[in-house]
């Protein structure tokens, strides 16, 4: 039965031919970054791990591929079963790529406030989208998990809630794959890790791994202020906000998140995550996305205390791809008050009164022919 490609993790990527697009997860590239960290003031060599490059545009290309081998090896799934998942969107996204080869059907539940991109590349694979509320807390009916457990309890016997936030496959992912890539790819010469932290997964993968390898290597996870995965729960200090940056940070502490086995939390803001995001873009021709941007505040930081010999690792988890009307574009930025100058784009009723005024002069220049 199972369509989904295997679990090797050690395959070069760039050579010879493929038969399914899962088996193209992984095995990203690393790239030395020449000119910000410099200009921010950090010493160290930071070099960048690029998940965009995997085959869905993230990192969460990895978790999904784990999650459905393993329920297929557990004899969980069959063709033609739904998949449901609650995701900010690129565990949908990598859901919606497996489900193509194996023959599922597939529902993404995610809030209204990610992207509209990933939802027309959701939708572009076959997959149907639900939007839940923002406010909507995550044991709330109305959110993005409670409305996909509900469709599992509705039909347990042919709807699958995979649960990135409590599967082991989340974690493994990230342990046997991405971890060993980036001791592999720096032949051990490595001294920090940053990344942002989302459902945790990738966070607890990497640093089991790295630190039953490499242990002095210091581990540091960025979490967005108004989450509170940082600080593991609210209080006068760390009040729920809403915040812009998409991918990273939650209301709950996620099963596959084990918080304490990091070395540093730091608290990031979505103007530094977009800042650092548009100019790793501009500067360093690297297409990330907003949480990128929010891993490199990490580094600034984090790493300033490290010196010129030692290498500091950065996790950039998704491209610009999914943002081009968010931080990517100067007007929303303004709107949205990250970007300082006059909005170019129309409003809807000056969108009107241009077309209103187009047609005027067509009909002058008609009445002269």
């Amino acid at each position: 039965m199972a369509a989904v490609a295997g679990s090797t993790v050690d395959i070069n990527r760039m050579t010879g031919i493929t038969d399914n697009v899962l088996d193209l997860v992984g095995n990203t590239p690393l790239i030395r970054l020449k000119k910000v960290p410099k200009a921010l003031g950090i010493e160290c060599e930071v070099v960048a791990k690029l998940e965009f490059f995997n085959p869905g545009g993230s990192i969460k290309d990895r978790i999904a591929r784990q999650m459905v081998l393993d329920a297929e090896q557990q004899g969980r799934l069959h063709k033609g079963d739904m998949l449901v998942e609650p995701t900010s969107g690129n565990t949908g996204i990598g859901l919606s790529l497996a489900a193509v080869g194996a023959g599922y059907k597939m529902t993404v539940v995610m809030p209204e406030k990610m992207s509209k991109e990933k939802e027309v590349v959701i939708k572009s694979l076959g997959a149907d989208v639900i939007r839940t509320p923002n406010e909507a807390a995550w044991d709330s009916p109305d959110s993005h998990i409670g409305i996909s457990l509900k469709m599992q309890r509705d039909d347990p016997k042919h709807v699958h809630v995979l649960d990135q936030y409590a599967n082991p496959a989340n974690i493994r992912a990230h342990y046997d794959g991405t971890a060993e890539e980036i001791i592999r790819q720096c032949g051990g010469k490595l001294d920090m890790v940053v990344m942002g932290a989302g459902t945790g997964g990738t966070m607890t993968g990497i640093c089991k791994k790295i630190k039953e390898r490499l242990p002095h290597v210091q581990i540091v996870a960025c979490d967005p202020k108004g989450s509170l995965l940082a600080e593991g729960k609210y209080g006068p200090e760390n009040k729920p906000q809403q915040y812009h940056v998409e991918g990273i940070g939650y209301d709950f502490i996620p099963d596959v998140c084990h918080r304490d086995i990091v070395d540093k939390w730091v608290k990031t803001e979505d103007q530094e995550s977009f800042d650092c995001a548009r100019r790793l873009i501009k500067e360093e021709g690297i297409l990330i996305g907003g949480s990128a941007g929010s891993a490199m505040a990490g580094v600034v930081k984090a790493a300033k205390g490290l010196r010129k010999d030692q290498r500091c690792v950065v996790i950039f988890s998704d491209g610009i791809r999914n943002y081009l009307t968010k931080f990517a574009d100067d007007d929303w930025m303004k709107e949205h008050g990250f970007l300082a100058g006059p909005q170019k784009r129309l409003t809807y009723d000056q969108q009107k009164a241009r077309i209103a005024e187009l047609e005027s002069e067509n009909k002058k220049l008609r009445s002269r022919l």
